[in-house]
C-alpha cells in the first residue's frame, strides 16, 4: 500500500520509486535530480546495492523517469564511482551508456567540486573532491533557463576586455578546428557572463540526520537552470529532502520518494518548517 504525505506545495512517497512512479501520470514532470544510493554504500539505510547489479537494478527505475518526465524536461544525476581493490569501479560509465541505450540523451556532465573536501592519504591516489551529475534529456530541444544561472564577470576578464585587439572585435576561428569561435567584443560593458559545467560549491554537514545531504547551492542551482515558477520536480531518492525543499522555496512544486521512514518523516518536517 502506498504512504503518502502532503505540505502545500509538496507529496512525500514512502517506499520503491521503481513501485510509486506506477502511480504517476505519463509526463507529468518538469525535471528530476536525485542522488541514488551509490554501489556499495549507506548499506544501513538502503542496504547498499553491488555493482556487479547496478545497472540491472538502477535501468527499470529510469525507464519509469522517462516515463513521467515531459518532453522538455530534463534528468540530472548525481553520481559518482567508488574505489575497490586499488582501482576505480566501472558501474557509473557504464550507467552512463545503458542509459543511452535505454534512449535517453546525454546531453552534458556537469562537476561539483567540493571546495571544503577534507584532506587525506592513500597509498595509490588523493582524496575525491568532485562528483559527476550527468544531464540527461529526451529530446535535443528542452527547457534550460541560462540567464538564471549567470555569474559576475570577475576583474581579470573585464582587464582583458580593456585590452581587446583588431582580431577580437570579429569572430575567432577556433584554434582547436571545432567551428566554435569567439567575439570577445560582445562582452564589453556587461557584468553577468555565463558559468562553466565546473560548480565550485561546498558540501554541507548542517544535517546529521542523513549521511549524504545534497547542498541546497546544488539543487537549488539545477532548479533555476531547468525549470520556472510553477513546474514540478522529482526526486525519487529523495534523502534528507533538499530538492523538495529548494523546489519550495523557488515556487515550483515537489514529488519526493524513499524508501527510508526516518527520511520520509524529515522531508516533511522539514517542509512544515518552511510552511
Amino acid at each position: 500500500m502506498m504512504q503518502k504525505t502532503s505540505t502545500k506545495n509538496a507529496d512525500i512517497y514512502f517506499g520503491d520509486c521503481l513501485d510509486i512512479l506506477k502511480n504517476i501520470v505519463d509526463e507529468s514532470i518538469d525535471l528530476i535530480i536525485t542522488s541514488p544510493p551509490y554501489a556499495n554504500q549507506r548499506k544501513y539505510i538502503y542496504g547498499g546495492v553491488s555493482p556487479n547489479v547496478y545497472i540491472e537494478w538502477f535501468l527499470p527505475r529510469s525507464l519509469e523517469f522517462m516515463r513521467v518526465l515531459k518532453p522538455t524536461g530534463s534528468f540530472v544525476l548525481n553520481i559518482k564511482e567508488n574505489v575497490s581493490n586499488g582501482e576505480r569501479n566501472t558501474y557509473v560509465l557504464e550507467l552512463i551508456l545503458a542509459l543511452k541505450k535505454q534512449g535517453w540523451l546525454w546531453t552534458e556532465e556537469y562537476i561539483w567540486h567540493k571546495k571544503n573536501s577534507y584532506p587525506g592519504k592513500w597509498p595509490n591516489r588523493f582524496r575525491d573532491a568532485w562528483e559527476r551529475l550527468p544531464h540527461f534529456t529526451k529530446q535535443k530541444k528542452f527547457k534550460m533557463f541560462q540567464e538564471n544561472v549567470m555569474i559576475p564577470i570577475g576583474n581579470q576578464t573585464k582587464q582583458r576586455l580593456k585590452r581587446l585587439k583588431e582580431r577580437d572585435l570579429s569572430r575567432n576561428k577556433s584554434a582547436t578546428g571545432s567551428r566554435f569561435g569567439t567575439n570577445m567584443s560582445n562582452w564589453l560593458g556587461r557584468e553577468l557572463v555565463y558559468p562553466t559545467n565546473v560548480l565550485y560549491l561546498s558540501t554541507e554537514y548542517r544535517n546529521k540526520s542523513h549521511s549524504a545531504v545534497f547542498p541546497e547551492s546544488l539543487s537549488t542551482w539545477f532548479i533555476e537552470l531547468f525549470s520556472e515558477a510553477g513546474d514540478v520536480v522529482l526526486d525519487p531518492f529523495a534523502g534528507s529532502g533538499t530538492t523538495l525543499f529548494c523546489a519550495n522555496k523557488l515556487d515550483r512544486k515537489a514529488i519526493g520518494i524513499d524508501i527510508n521512514k526516518t527520511c520520509v518523516n524529515l522531508i516533511y518536517d522539514r517542509l512544515k518548517l518552511l510552511g
